[in-house]
């Protein structure tokens, strides 16, 4: 059984940021989510520069929090391979937001216009599609 997490409150809003109150760690799920990123290794490769002890502790929060899943690599067994559960992967609609409040509001954001398109046109489609190429641990490129 899972400890519960001290939190400040019970508003909804506190007890999200209570995981998610950082940049790192739904950066991790961005790279899981889109940028074909799997390993500590690649994680550490994002353009970001997040350090080495915040990676470790951002992934092992998520794994004991269920929102990601680590298994041993197949092809070298002393490394492992980071994918999002189902819990995961219900944080997709709030991570297109990100997308398309950034693409609104900042004019230097690298995501494509069919991508933005496509959120603006329907955005439970492009929901329910993204879900499904997760769900097959495969990941959606912007």
């Amino acid at each position: 059984m899972r400890k519960k997490p001290e939190r400040r409150s019970n508003c909804p809003v506190s007890c999200a940021l209570d995981t998610f109150g950082d940049k790192w760690t739904l950066l991790i799920v961005r790279d899981l989510m889109f940028n074909q990123k799997s390993s500590y290794g690649e994680f550490l490769k994002s353009g970001e520069g997040m350090a080495t002890n915040i990676l470790a502790d951002r992934l092992e929060m998520l794994e004991r929090i269920g929102i990601v899943e680590k298994t041993k690599n197949t092809e070298n067994k002393t490394k492992f391979i980071y994918s999002l559960t189902p819990k995961g992967i219900d944080l997709l609609p709030i991570i297109i937001e990100f997308i398309v409040w950034s693409a609104k509001h900042d004019l230097g954001t690298d995501v494509s216009e069919e991508f933005i398109a496509q959120a603006k046109k329907n955005r439970k489609r492009l929901i329910v599609k993204i879900g499904t190429v997760l769900k097959q641990k495969r990941v959606y490129p912007i």
